[in-house]
């Protein structure tokens, strides 16, 4: 098979996400009228704002944005993750970063399985946070024992997923037919089961131990708990909600409203209550119910530095030690006045986060940057104040830990704020995952250093091409 007959890996990591898209909207009708709220707001914001627009079409960003789509998906083995991830890898998807959420009172620590490098993620940003439970965070021990027996004994992975897998790997690709295949058969691997593989009685004792516990263990497989889409104005998003009869999250989680986005915002609709049955031990099914898949949406802003990131935590705890927001929402007012005015200390210019070195640009040659030539190199600096050099915010592809607890702790319910012990454990979730985390820091910091050696090298090549 010559390379070349091969599909890209851009090009199956489009299909799948479509693919996964149509079939969420299928299976969750509120996602399709979230899909056409965004697309208005989306639409209504690009036309309202010109100087945005055209930024977003000299950055070749715009045409991402309506297909652009997050997905969030929960673990029960480092089996199930390890095999996850050589899936995800076929798509061109890699695990970026390390979550640990039992700070939040969920039991589980992930990653964000994404393309990486900017025209991959131009080509199509598709995103799968991806959550491994912590069984050790079960302080029943006969319940512990019993969920990792349940979760041993379930194949979420059909043969042929596991089969073109291995065949992508051996052979360096696949043709326009098993890629096709495979993108159908990772499919069934996100798909709603509504018959669960527990009885009433155990769906039972692991929802009261925590509901995340009971999502992850007692069914068949994983289910795709939400699909995000992104929009240009959040909080446009959450005041149209109810006109489309959508009840939001009482707060949208991160930054506060800003000119410059920061990271990521994120707000959603309450889990659906869904039918199941559940198996007795005669045989019989019983009915019931189950709480787990929600729609969500994303508003993303500039990826922050180091120091940016830090200065973010540190104000995000100040806010959070005035008024800690409360699962019912009731307080929600107070939190964001806490938060807006605590955030005020944060840099709120594109040229003041350039400059105070927290946040990440690419650069590119103004019109009149094109029509220079430079006898030699020159700094940055002295290029952006000469009008020859211009920069643009690099979208942050990640995500937060305290706003995905925030995410899942409102869907899960009020009653849902169990206390674990905070215990991050990277080495062992690399231990499962099977390869070390990627740093995203360092992967933001070569965008923008590729994008400043692009702008000296076109500068000074003109002059050495006469």
């Amino acid at each position: 098979m010559k390379e070349n007959s091969f599909v890209s890996a851009d090009d199956i990591r489009s299909a799948f996400s479509a693919a996964m898209s149509l079939m969420y909207r299928e299976e969750v009708p509120a996602y399709g009228t979230l899909m056409e709220l965004v697309a208005r707001v989306n639409g209504e914001t690009l036309s309202a704002d010109a100087t945005l627009k055209g930024r977003l079409e000299a950055t070749d960003s715009l045409e991402r944005i309506s297909e652009e789509r997050h997905g969030a998906i929960r673990l029960g083995t480092p089996a199930e993750l390890s095999m996850m991830r050589r899936v995800f890898a076929v798509m061109g998807m890699y695990p970026v970063g390390y979550y640990d959420l039992s700070t939040a009172g969920v039991p589980v620590h992930s990653t964000a399985f994404r393309p990486v490098g900017d025209a991959a993620l131009k080509h199509n940003p598709f995103r799968v946070f991806t959550s491994l439970l912590r069984l050790d965070l079960i302080s029943d021990e006969a319940l512990r024992a019993e969920a990792e027996a349940i979760l041993k004994e379930r194949r979420i992975f059909t043969s042929g997923a596991v089969e073109l897998t291995e065949k992508a790997e051996r052979d360096g690709g696949l043709d326009k037919a098993d890629a096709e295949r495979f993108v159908a058969e990772v499919l069934e691997t996100f798909r709603w089961h509504d018959e669960a593989n527990v009885s009433a009685g155990m769906y039972e004792r692991l929802h009261d131990a925590h509901r995340l516990i009971a999502d992850v263990v007692s069914f068949k497989g994983p289910h795709i708990n939400h699909l995000t889409p992104r929009t240009l104005d959040i909080d446009r998003v959450q005041a149209l909600m109810p006109e489309y009869g959508i009840a939001p999250k009482a707060v949208v989680e991160g930054p506060p409203t800003r000119k410059c986005p920061v990271l990521l915002r994120q707000t959603s609709f309450k889990a659906l209550e869904e039918p199941v049955s559940f198996r007795d031990a005669d045989g019989s099914w019983k009915t019931g119910s189950h709480t787990a898949r929600f729609g969500e949406i994303e508003q993303r802003g500039i990826a922050l530095t180091p120091e940016g990131r830090g200065l973010y935590d540190r104000l995000l705890d100040e806010s959070r030690k005035i008024v800690r927001p409360a699962a019912d929402g009731s307080n929600a007012r107070e939190y964001e006045a806490a938060l807006a005015q605590v955030f005020e200390a944060f840099p709120d210019s594109w040229a003041e986060l350039r400059e105070a070195g927290l946040g990440y640009f690419s650069y590119s040659l103004t019109d009149k940057g094109r029509r220079t030539k430079l006898p030699g190199r020159r700094d940055l600096n002295s290029l952006i104040a000469d009008g020859l050099v211009q920069f643009d915010p690099i979208v942050y592809e990640d995500f937060l830990p305290v706003s995905a607890a925030g995410i899942f702790q409102s869907n899960l319910g009020d009653g849902a704020q169990q206390e674990f012990e905070a215990s991050p454990n990277q080495k062992r979730f690399e231990t499962d995952l099977g390869v070390a985390v990627l740093n995203e820091f360092d992967h933001y910091a070569g965008i923008e250093q590729a994008s400043i050696e692009g702008c000296l090298k076109a500068l000074t090549a003109a002059m050495a091409a006469e």
